[in-house]
C-alpha cells in the first residue's frame, strides 16, 4: 500500500518544479549549441554564421539542439519549433541554420540556463553573418595539420 501512495504522491504537482514562461519576440541567429558552447571548433566569433554554416548543419542533423543566439548575446536553447516535438534538433532545422530569425514564443528560465519554445518564425533574414571572410569557409584551425600541407 505504501508502494502506491509513493507513486500516487509522484504523479500530484509540486509547487516550484515547473518554470512559469515569459511570452516573448526574439530575434537572433541559429546557433550549433555543441560547438558554442563547448569551443572544440574555436571562438564563439567562429563558430557562426557563414564559417560555420556546414557544420551546424552536421551538428543539427545530428540530433545537437539548436540555439537563438542574440545580438545582446543571450542564448536561448530551442525546445521546440513550430508545435514540431521533435524539433529541437534533427533535419527539421537545417533550412534555417545559421539564419537570423525573428521568433515569437515562450521564454523559461531555469537555473540561469534561458530556453525557448517557438511557436512562430515571424521572419527569416537568411545568413547575415558574413564570418567566411575572416574564418574562410571552414576555419583554418579545425584543419588537421597534415590535411593543410
Amino acid at each position: 500500500m505504501r508502494h502506491i501512495l509513493f507513486i500516487a504522491a509522484l504523479a500530484l504537482p509540486q509547487a516550484g518544479l515547473a518554470a512559469s514562461g515569459e511570452r516573448i519576440q526574439v530575434t537572433g541567429e541559429v546557433i550549433d549549441t555543441w560547438c558554442y558552447f563547448s569551443g572544440v571548433m574555436g571562438p564563439t566569433d567562429a563558430v557562426v554564421g557563414s564559417a560555420h554554416h556546414t557544420c551546424a548543419l552536421w551538428c543539427s542533423a545530428g540530433g545537437i539542439p539548436v540555439g537563438l543566439l542574440t545580438e545582446e548575446g543571450t542564448v536561448y536553447m530551442v525546445l521546440k519549433m513550430e508545435a514540431d516535438p521533435a524539433s529541437a534538433g534533427g533535419d527539421t532545422n537545417l533550412h534555417i541554420a545559421s539564419h537570423t530569425i525573428t521568433a515569437d514564443g515562450m521564454a523559461y528560465e531555469r537555473d540561469g540556463l534561458n530556453y525557448l519554445i517557438v511557436e512562430t518564425i515571424t521572419a527569416d533574414q537568411d545568413i547575415v553573418e558574413q564570418t567566411h571572410d575572416d574564418f574562410g569557409v571552414i576555419p583554418g584551425f579545425a584543419i588537421p595539420e597534415e590535411a593543410a600541407q
